[in-house]
């Protein structure tokens, strides 16, 4: 079963002011998906030491995986992931009203960084260099249903149920044809 949507922005227009604006600072949308992937596997030790989570939580390392051939980036951790539920909460649900307004205000002022800590733009960053991005994800909680969401980088998502034994979460990036050089550049920063 797949649920189609339109993820809950203010303005039409806000992933081309992503790319357009935010893309001279390039790597920031690394940094704040691994952000992401260290906070989810923190949560979960978090968790497990209180009790809330049982069982070996394993290795809970966070990957970048560079897939050349496939022209993809993989950002992949076993921290607590998510429903759909919470797929609906965290990612659909967003209020960007006046991110216009926020945008021409600090043109030229610190830029990116500005932008994405104003409006907790971390996870949609991943679209200054991706034409679609995916997440795949299983929730720690038991007996939960692995889910993937995508979005081509208009409001429009879908979610679907699919196979997925590992808890945690993957953000699949596939490079816009305009990101390629970013292979080496990211490669070198990250490792």
């Amino acid at each position: 079963m797949a649920t189609k949507g339109t993820v809950n922005v203010q303005t039409e227009n806000i992933f081309p002011l992503i790319k357009k604006f935010l893309y001279s600072d390039h790597e920031i949308f690394l940094r704040e998906l691994v952000s992401n992937a260290v906070d989810a596997t923190s949560k979960l030790k978090v968790m497990s030491a209180a009790g809330e989570v049982k069982g070996d939580l394993g290795d809970l390392k966070v990957e970048v995986i560079l897939d050349k051939d496939a022209g993809t980036l993989t950002v992949k951790d076993r921290g607590i992931g998510m429903t759909e539920e919470e797929i609906q909460k965290y990612i659909n649900q967003i209020a960007f009203s006046g991110a216009e307004e926020f945008v021409n205000k600090y043109k030229g002022k610190e830029g990116a960084e500005q932008i994405i800590g104003h409006f907790g733009l971390g996870f949609y960053s991943a679209f200054m260099v991706a034409k679609q991005v995916e997440i795949k994800t299983l929730s720690h909680k038991e007996g939960a249903q692995a889910v993937k969401w995508v979005s081509d980088g208009t409001p429009e998502f879908e979610i679907t149920e699919i196979e997925k034994t590992d808890r945690g979460t993957e953000i699949v990036l596939h490079l816009a044809d305009d990101s390629k050089e970013f292979w080496k550049k990211t490669a070198l920063k990250v490792f």
